[in-house]
């Protein structure tokens, strides 16, 4: 039973999709082996500075923000293969960068070139989701790619914990093949599905016909953008909470906990694990509930685990956290980039992903620097608790714009259908 299931699964997408859940298991694994200790790593490199790392681990996905907003508009334009194997590229040589870096503004620099590749690379891979794949599965999809990331967030943080006590330039290096690994996969295995590149023919197993004219230039203008200006900002709190766990968490467990680094690697793998374990079946049985009643849901759990993680003085409250923290984030990833999915035009769906990109990219790049100053200046227990109070006043108007999202949608289908 359970083998007919899995081959059910399997059978269920185009080969593509399993493609791109291969390369971005392999490429997290690694990522996550960095991410959570990076910080740790620069903060003992700087002899204890707390401003320095924060600064650094900032830049990486401020100067992302301007690369995903044109490279969302490059991928409508020049296809999203060329994109992705560009963004690939650059992750690669970043990675072989910090294996040699060892002044501050080598380290920097590095983490710019990161940000870099990081940014091209999302927008063009979720539009490729989009193209590949009709709206009414977009949902249960993206929660697979959720489940390959969250491989990585398993696996990573304890690997990640020995090599960094032993080398840290090995895992570097593993992550720097782990890009190339990925790229290969790109170039030999997946088709090109932009609407204005795709050749003549059928489209790709599984997507919806667009009908789609060759991608323009995409003028931004408040009027005709004003339901993604708005996701975007409402969604920056949650992505404010998501940029403490690898920045300013660590060091507010270093006031509780003798071995916060230990307790640290175990709360990502707890979180990888249930994701892996649940992930499916919650998008599963969320599909068919309004998307803007699941994120209103997600956010008044995001704003209990950041009072959780600014109070946690036990580890079982801290790993209760981390459980809610788990659900929040399986309920609320895969119906947020279903909103997105809904709300673009087939030819400017790499650019809506590239701005609502932009708002992951900014709290990653402020988060460090507003959390660490306040931080330094209060203590743990204040910031996470301003946080929790800017995700629950974000989830009420997180509500409000996917509801009118989601009825616009609904309303042009029954004229459509209507016409027809």
């Amino acid at each position: 039973m359970r083998f007919r299931k899995i081959t059910g699964l399997w059978a269920k997408y185009d080969s593509a999709i399993w493609i791109r859940v291969i390369g971005t298991a392999l490429t997290t694994v690694t990522g996550f082996m960095i991410r959570p200790f990076l910080v740790l790593y620069l903060y003992d490199q700087m002899n204890g500075s707390v401003v320095l790392p924060m600064l650094i681990v900032g830049l990486q996905p401020l100067c992302g923000i301007a690369i995903t907003w044109f490279g969302g508009r490059w991928s409508d334009r020049f296809g999203r293969k060329p994109l992705m194997l560009i963004a690939l590229a650059v992750q690669m040589l970043s990675m072989i960068g910090y294996i040699f870096a060892d002044h501050v503004w080598q380290y920097a620099a590095v983490s710019i070139l990161n940000g870099m590749g990081s940014a091209l690379f999302m927008p063009a891979a979720n539009a490729q989701i989009t193209d590949m794949v009709e709206d009414s599965r977009r949902a249960e999809v993206f929660a697979l790619m959720h489940t390959a990331l969250n491989v990585g967030a398993a696996a990573g943080p304890v690997l990640g914990l020995m090599m960094f006590q032993w080398n840290p330039t090995a895992v570097f290096l593993l992550s720097a093949c782990t890009f190339l690994a990925n790229g290969l996969l790109v170039l030999f295995k997946l088709p090109e599905t932009a609407p204005a590149k795709r050749a003549p023919g059928p489209a790709p197993a599984g997507a919806a016909a667009t009908g789609a004219a060759p991608a323009a230039r995409t003028a931004f203008s408040w009027r005709s953008h004003k339901p993604l200006v708005l996701l975007t900002l409402c969604s920056l709190p949650v992505g404010l909470l998501y940029s403490q766990v690898e920045t300013t968490l660590p060091l507010h467990l270093k006031t509780h906990f003798d071995d916060y680094r230990t307790v640290l690697a175990s709360l990502l793998t707890f979180n990888g694990v249930m994701v892996i374990a649940l992930q499916i079946w919650i998008a599963r049985r969320t599909e068919r509930i309004r998307s803007y009643q699941v994120l209103a849901v997600s956010q008044a759990l995001f704003a209990i685990v950041a009072i959780g993680y600014g109070y946690a003085g036990l580890i079982a409250v801290l790993f209760a956290a981390e459980f809610v923290f788990t659900i929040g984030e399986m309920a609320a990833g895969p119906h947020s980039q279903k909103a997105i999915s809904i709300l673009a035009p087939p030819e400017q769906r790499g650019f809506y992903f590239s701005v609502y990109g932009a708002s992951y990219l900014l709290a990653r790049g402020i988060g460090p620097i507003l959390g660490g100053a306040l931080l330094s200046q209060s203590s743990g227990e204040v910031l996470f608790t301003v946080l929790a109070v800017l995700i629950a006043a974000s989830g009420f108007g997180l509500y409000r714009v996917v509801r009118g999202i989601e009825l616009g949608h609904r309303a042009d289908r029954a004229s459509d259908t209507l016409s027809a």
